[in-house]
């Protein structure tokens, strides 16, 4: 009995490769400067990817309270009243009101030589969905922004 309830387990499994496939990290990065600016305007996610993990690297030299970035990823039309709530949330809550539900991910604020990370689940984004990423440390929203492609 236990030797048919294994040959069973065993052809489920063979008969449907990839039905167990593991998760796929897909790994982003994006620095950015003193010059309030990031390197990329673009970051692109392929469909088959599982979770995002973007590390921001602070390519600058200036401490967090005088040119402090963070990464924010929002749908586009959520970018601009995401960054305005965030301007009285502090460098504490890393300028994102607290429970903010239209963030989708966000990094901690770095200042420069530092770099953080955030990985977040694909299933938050739709394929055809236009995505705005930005700094929401105050005004720099202005130029620090760019649009994430998913699928």
């Amino acid at each position: 009995m236990k030797t048919l309830r294994a040959i069973a387990c065993l052809s489920l499994v063979l008969a449907a490769p990839g039905a167990f496939a593991a998760d796929k990290v897909c790994k982003l990065e994006i620095a950015s400067t003193d010059q309030m600016s990031y390197d990329k305007k673009e970051l692109a996610v392929a469909a088959d990817c599982t979770s995002v993990e973007l590390t921001l690297k602070h390519t600058g030299k200036l401490a967090v309270a005088q040119m402090g970035h963070n990464w924010v990823l929002t749908k586009t039309a959520d970018a601009q009243p995401v960054a305005n709530d965030g301007l009285t949330a502090g460098v504490a809550n890393d300028h994102i009101k607290k429970g903010d539900t239209r963030v989708i991910a966000h990094t901690k604020l770095i200042g420069g030589g530092q770099s953080t990370s955030v990985t977040f689940p694909t299933s938050a984004l739709k394929k055809g969905e236009a995505y705005t990423f930005f700094c929401s440390f105050p005004g720099h929203i202005a130029l620090m922004k760019g649009t994430l492609k998913f699928g």
